[in-house]
Protein backbone atom coordinates (compact mmCIF):
# COMPACT_ATOMS: atom_id res chain seq x y z
CA UNK A 1 0.00 0.00 0.00
CA UNK A 2 1.34 3.52 -0.65
CA UNK A 3 2.87 5.58 2.26
CA UNK A 4 0.87 8.35 1.79
CA UNK A 5 -1.68 10.03 4.40
CA UNK A 6 -3.70 10.36 2.33
CA UNK A 7 -3.81 6.76 0.33
CA UNK A 8 -7.50 4.72 0.44
CA UNK A 9 -7.67 2.13 3.21
CA UNK A 10 -7.89 -1.62 1.79
CA UNK A 11 -11.47 -1.14 2.70
CA UNK A 12 -11.99 2.18 0.96
CA UNK A 13 -10.13 0.41 -2.19
CA UNK A 14 -12.28 -2.93 -2.27
CA UNK A 15 -15.42 -0.84 -1.55
CA UNK A 16 -16.46 -2.17 1.62
CA UNK A 17 -16.92 -1.06 5.09
CA UNK A 18 -14.04 -2.00 8.11
CA UNK A 19 -16.87 -4.24 9.42
CA UNK A 20 -17.22 -6.22 6.79
CA UNK A 21 -17.43 -9.99 7.07
CA UNK A 22 -14.92 -12.38 5.65
CA UNK A 23 -17.32 -13.75 3.00
CA UNK A 24 -18.12 -9.67 1.90
CA UNK A 25 -14.54 -9.15 1.71
CA UNK A 26 -13.84 -11.72 -0.51
CA UNK A 27 -16.98 -10.90 -2.45
CA UNK A 28 -15.45 -7.46 -2.89
CA UNK A 29 -12.08 -8.49 -3.99
CA UNK A 30 -13.46 -10.57 -6.26
CA UNK A 31 -15.77 -7.87 -7.86
CA UNK A 32 -12.86 -4.99 -7.98
CA UNK A 33 -10.43 -7.46 -9.59
CA UNK A 34 -13.10 -7.69 -12.11
CA UNK A 35 -13.79 -3.95 -12.58
CA UNK A 36 -10.08 -2.90 -12.82
CA UNK A 37 -8.49 -5.30 -14.62
CA UNK A 38 -6.43 -3.76 -17.38
CA UNK A 39 -8.16 -5.94 -20.31
CA UNK A 40 -11.89 -4.99 -18.83
CA UNK A 41 -10.94 -1.53 -19.35
CA UNK A 42 -9.58 -1.07 -15.64
CA UNK A 43 -6.02 0.80 -15.00
CA UNK A 44 -3.15 -1.26 -13.88
CA UNK A 45 -2.66 0.88 -11.53
CA UNK A 46 -6.12 0.19 -9.53
CA UNK A 47 -5.79 -3.12 -9.98
CA UNK A 48 -2.28 -3.64 -8.42
CA UNK A 49 -4.03 -1.73 -5.51
CA UNK A 50 -6.29 -4.28 -5.30
CA UNK A 51 -3.79 -6.74 -4.91
CA UNK A 52 -2.27 -4.62 -2.23
CA UNK A 53 -5.16 -4.31 -0.48
CA UNK A 54 -6.47 -7.96 -0.17
CA UNK A 55 -2.28 -8.77 1.06
CA UNK A 56 -3.27 -6.44 3.82
CA UNK A 57 -6.41 -7.72 4.56
CA UNK A 58 -7.85 -10.98 3.16
CA UNK A 59 -7.23 -13.01 5.60
CA UNK A 60 -8.01 -13.47 9.28
CA UNK A 61 -3.98 -13.02 10.76
CA UNK A 62 -3.44 -9.67 8.17
CA UNK A 63 -6.72 -8.21 8.80
CA UNK A 64 -6.18 -8.39 12.48
CA UNK A 65 -2.39 -6.73 11.98
CA UNK A 66 -3.86 -3.98 9.77
CA UNK A 67 -6.72 -3.25 12.10
CA UNK A 68 -4.25 -2.85 14.73
CA UNK A 69 -1.71 -1.01 13.20
CA UNK A 70 -3.13 0.69 10.44
CA UNK A 71 -0.04 0.63 7.98
CA UNK A 72 2.65 -2.01 7.20
CA UNK A 73 4.71 -1.84 10.31
CA UNK A 74 7.42 -4.26 12.06
CA UNK A 75 8.70 -3.75 15.63
CA UNK A 76 11.70 -2.83 14.13
CA UNK A 77 10.61 -0.26 11.57
CA UNK A 78 9.19 2.68 12.46
CA UNK A 79 5.73 3.77 11.37
CA UNK A 80 5.70 5.63 7.91
CA UNK A 81 4.39 9.05 9.07
CA UNK A 82 7.44 10.01 11.59
CA UNK A 83 10.22 11.84 10.64
CA UNK A 84 12.99 9.74 9.40
CA UNK A 85 16.26 10.41 10.16
CA UNK A 86 19.45 10.21 7.48
CA UNK A 87 19.86 6.97 5.56
CA UNK A 88 23.83 5.69 5.63
CA UNK A 89 25.40 6.82 2.18
CA UNK A 90 26.27 3.99 0.43
CA UNK A 91 29.26 5.92 -1.75
CA UNK A 92 31.61 8.95 -0.82
CA UNK A 93 30.15 11.35 -3.73
CA UNK A 94 29.71 14.69 -2.62
CA UNK A 95 26.05 16.08 -2.03
CA UNK A 96 24.59 19.08 -3.24
CA UNK A 97 24.77 21.90 -0.79
CA UNK A 98 21.66 22.79 1.41
CA UNK A 99 19.95 24.57 3.72
CA UNK A 100 16.27 24.72 5.30
CA UNK A 101 14.07 22.04 7.05
CA UNK A 102 12.09 20.86 4.54
CA UNK A 103 8.64 19.52 6.03
CA UNK A 104 9.22 21.34 8.52
CA UNK A 105 6.46 24.08 8.37
CA UNK A 106 3.76 21.30 7.44
CA UNK A 107 4.54 18.94 10.14
CA UNK A 108 4.11 21.70 12.99
CA UNK A 109 1.03 22.67 10.97
CA UNK A 110 -0.11 18.56 10.93
CA UNK A 111 0.93 18.16 15.16
CA UNK A 112 -1.04 21.86 16.25
CA UNK A 113 -3.96 20.62 14.24
CA UNK A 114 -4.09 16.84 14.97
CA UNK A 115 -3.59 17.63 18.65
CA UNK A 116 -6.62 20.17 18.27
CA UNK A 117 -8.98 17.92 16.23
CA UNK A 118 -8.16 15.05 18.93
CA UNK A 119 -9.45 17.32 21.70
CA UNK A 120 -7.85 19.25 23.99
CA UNK A 121 -6.46 17.54 27.35
CA UNK A 122 -6.24 14.63 24.73
CA UNK A 123 -2.70 12.69 25.42
CA UNK A 124 -1.70 11.86 22.06
CA UNK A 125 1.53 9.41 22.86
CA UNK A 126 2.27 9.13 18.96
CA UNK A 127 0.93 11.71 17.23
CA UNK A 128 2.19 9.76 13.64
CA UNK A 129 0.45 6.40 14.56
CA UNK A 130 -1.02 4.53 11.95
CA UNK A 131 -4.41 4.14 13.54
CA UNK A 132 -4.41 7.94 14.23
CA UNK A 133 -3.61 9.50 11.28
CA UNK A 134 -5.93 7.66 9.37
CA UNK A 135 -9.04 8.35 11.58
CA UNK A 136 -7.75 12.01 11.09
CA UNK A 137 -10.00 14.33 8.81
CA UNK A 138 -8.56 14.73 5.05
CA UNK A 139 -7.44 18.52 6.15
CA UNK A 140 -5.34 17.51 8.59
CA UNK A 141 -3.92 14.27 7.11
CA UNK A 142 -3.13 16.33 4.13
CA UNK A 143 -0.59 18.67 5.96
CA UNK A 144 1.24 15.30 6.97
CA UNK A 145 1.45 14.15 3.19
CA UNK A 146 2.72 17.25 2.18
CA UNK A 147 5.46 17.44 4.65
CA UNK A 148 6.36 14.02 3.97
CA UNK A 149 6.15 14.44 0.29
CA UNK A 150 8.63 17.40 0.55
CA UNK A 151 10.84 15.16 2.06
CA UNK A 152 11.17 13.17 -0.01
CA UNK A 153 12.00 15.46 -2.86
CA UNK A 154 14.66 17.07 -0.26
CA UNK A 155 16.48 13.41 -0.80
CA UNK A 156 16.21 13.21 -4.25
CA UNK A 157 17.53 16.49 -4.70
CA UNK A 158 20.52 15.90 -2.08
CA UNK A 159 21.75 13.19 -4.91
CA UNK A 160 22.43 16.04 -7.79
CA UNK A 161 25.95 16.43 -6.50
CA UNK A 162 27.93 18.90 -5.50
CA UNK A 163 27.78 21.61 -8.56
CA UNK A 164 24.07 22.08 -6.85
CA UNK A 165 22.44 24.30 -3.98
CA UNK A 166 19.53 23.69 -2.78
CA UNK A 167 17.23 25.80 -0.58
CA UNK A 168 13.98 24.46 1.07
CA UNK A 169 10.67 26.09 2.80
CA UNK A 170 11.68 29.90 1.19
CA UNK A 171 9.63 32.73 2.61
CA UNK A 172 8.12 35.10 -0.39
CA UNK A 173 5.66 37.75 0.34
CA UNK A 174 3.56 35.51 -1.70
CA UNK A 175 3.69 32.07 0.39
CA UNK A 176 6.86 29.60 0.49
CA UNK A 177 8.44 27.72 -1.79
CA UNK A 178 9.17 24.28 -0.91
CA UNK A 179 12.39 24.19 -3.24
CA UNK A 180 15.05 26.34 -4.99
CA UNK A 181 17.61 24.68 -6.68
CA UNK A 182 20.41 26.07 -8.14
CA UNK A 183 23.15 24.23 -10.76
CA UNK A 184 24.68 23.62 -14.35
CA UNK A 185 20.83 22.82 -15.64
CA UNK A 186 19.61 26.92 -14.19
CA UNK A 187 17.29 27.87 -11.39
CA UNK A 188 14.39 26.28 -10.25
CA UNK A 189 11.84 26.58 -8.20
CA UNK A 190 9.90 23.42 -7.20
CA UNK A 191 6.45 22.57 -5.37
CA UNK A 192 6.36 19.16 -3.66
CA UNK A 193 2.38 18.04 -2.92
CA UNK A 194 0.33 14.68 -2.67
CA UNK A 195 -2.94 15.26 -2.80
CA UNK A 196 -3.83 11.61 -2.45
CA UNK A 197 -4.94 11.07 -6.29
CA UNK A 198 -4.99 11.26 -9.61
CA UNK A 199 -3.84 15.22 -11.24
CA UNK A 200 -4.41 16.08 -14.47
CA UNK A 201 -3.91 18.76 -16.57
CA UNK A 202 -6.14 21.61 -18.35
CA UNK A 203 -3.96 24.15 -20.08
CA UNK A 204 -1.08 25.09 -18.25
CA UNK A 205 -3.03 24.07 -14.79
CA UNK A 206 -3.67 21.27 -12.49
CA UNK A 207 -7.10 19.95 -12.06
CA UNK A 208 -8.51 16.87 -10.74
CA UNK A 209 -11.02 16.36 -7.55
CA UNK A 210 -8.32 15.57 -4.98
CA UNK A 211 -6.80 19.47 -6.55
CA UNK A 212 -9.56 20.45 -5.58
CA UNK A 213 -9.60 24.59 -6.39
CA UNK A 214 -6.29 25.03 -5.73
CA UNK A 215 -4.33 26.64 -8.63
CA UNK A 216 -0.92 25.22 -7.69
CA UNK A 217 0.97 26.09 -11.14
CA UNK A 218 -0.64 29.49 -10.77
CA UNK A 219 0.80 30.00 -6.85
CA UNK A 220 4.24 28.37 -7.73
CA UNK A 221 4.78 30.76 -10.33
CA UNK A 222 3.29 33.88 -8.61
CA UNK A 223 5.86 33.21 -4.87
CA UNK A 224 8.97 32.16 -7.77
CA UNK A 225 8.44 35.74 -9.09
CA UNK A 226 8.05 37.34 -5.50
CA UNK A 227 11.35 35.87 -4.42
CA UNK A 228 13.04 36.29 -8.04
CA UNK A 229 12.69 40.52 -8.13
CA UNK A 230 13.40 40.50 -4.24
CA UNK A 231 16.63 38.41 -5.39
CA UNK A 232 17.38 40.41 -8.75
CA UNK A 233 17.62 36.70 -10.74
CA UNK A 234 15.14 34.99 -12.89
CA UNK A 235 13.48 31.25 -12.71
CA UNK A 236 14.79 29.13 -15.47
CA UNK A 237 11.77 26.37 -14.73
CA UNK A 238 9.07 25.97 -12.38
CA UNK A 239 7.73 22.22 -11.22
CA UNK A 240 5.01 21.03 -9.41
CA UNK A 241 6.22 17.32 -8.42
CA UNK A 242 3.86 15.07 -7.30
CA UNK A 243 3.61 10.79 -5.96
CA UNK A 244 3.79 8.43 -9.56
CA UNK A 245 0.88 7.13 -8.84
CA UNK A 246 -0.81 10.48 -9.32
CA UNK A 247 1.08 11.47 -12.27
CA UNK A 248 2.93 8.90 -14.06
CA UNK A 249 4.68 10.98 -16.73
CA UNK A 250 6.59 13.84 -17.44
CA UNK A 251 4.25 16.85 -18.69
CA UNK A 252 5.65 20.05 -20.46
CA UNK A 253 3.23 22.67 -19.30
CA UNK A 254 4.29 25.14 -21.30
CA UNK A 255 5.78 28.74 -20.38
CA UNK A 256 4.07 30.20 -17.51
CA UNK A 257 5.13 34.10 -16.72
CA UNK A 258 8.66 33.50 -18.54
CA UNK A 259 9.33 30.14 -17.28
CA UNK A 260 8.89 27.13 -18.10
CA UNK A 261 6.47 24.24 -15.98
CA UNK A 262 6.85 20.69 -15.52
CA UNK A 263 4.65 18.54 -13.55
CA UNK A 264 7.11 16.25 -12.34
CA UNK A 265 6.60 12.29 -10.93
CA UNK A 266 8.49 12.15 -8.19
CA UNK A 267 11.28 8.90 -8.95
CA UNK A 268 11.88 11.88 -11.87
CA UNK A 269 12.83 14.64 -9.87
CA UNK A 270 16.57 14.57 -9.92
CA UNK A 271 17.29 13.32 -13.38
CA UNK A 272 14.61 15.82 -14.63
CA UNK A 273 16.80 18.27 -12.80
CA UNK A 274 20.12 17.53 -13.70
CA UNK A 275 19.07 17.11 -17.45
CA UNK A 276 17.65 20.46 -17.69
CA UNK A 277 15.91 21.77 -20.38
CA UNK A 278 17.19 22.50 -23.92
CA UNK A 279 19.18 25.51 -24.30
CA UNK A 280 18.65 26.58 -21.03
CA UNK A 281 21.74 26.67 -18.40
CA UNK A 282 23.68 28.73 -15.92
CA UNK A 283 27.60 28.23 -15.32
CA UNK A 284 30.89 29.99 -14.13
CA UNK A 285 30.50 32.88 -12.80
CA UNK A 286 26.97 33.25 -13.56
CA UNK A 287 26.84 30.25 -11.50
CA UNK A 288 28.63 31.87 -8.61
CA UNK A 289 26.79 35.18 -8.94
CA UNK A 290 23.16 33.90 -8.64
CA UNK A 291 23.93 31.69 -5.68
CA UNK A 292 25.64 35.21 -3.60
CA UNK A 293 22.46 36.89 -4.76
CA UNK A 294 19.75 34.38 -3.60
CA UNK A 295 21.87 33.38 -0.45
CA UNK A 296 21.63 37.21 0.36
CA UNK A 297 18.12 37.28 -0.28
CA UNK A 298 16.69 33.91 1.21
CA UNK A 299 14.87 33.82 4.32
CA UNK A 300 12.95 30.11 5.44
CA UNK A 301 9.69 30.10 6.95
Amino acid sequence: MPDSPLADSPYEILGVSAQASAEELRRAYRRRLRETHPDAGGRAAEFHAVQDAWELVGTPEARAAYDARGARTTDSVPPAYAPRAPRPRADSRPQARSSGHPGGWYRERYLAEVREWAGRGVELPDPYDPALVRSAPRQVKHLLAAAIAEENSARELTGLGIGYTVWHDVDTPAGKIDHVVLGPSGLWALLSEDWGGEVKVKGSELIGPAVGGERPVHALSTRARAFARSARVRFSAIGIVVPEADAPRLVDLGSVRGSRALLIPAPQLAHVVRSGLPGVGTGGTDLFELRTRIQAAVRFV
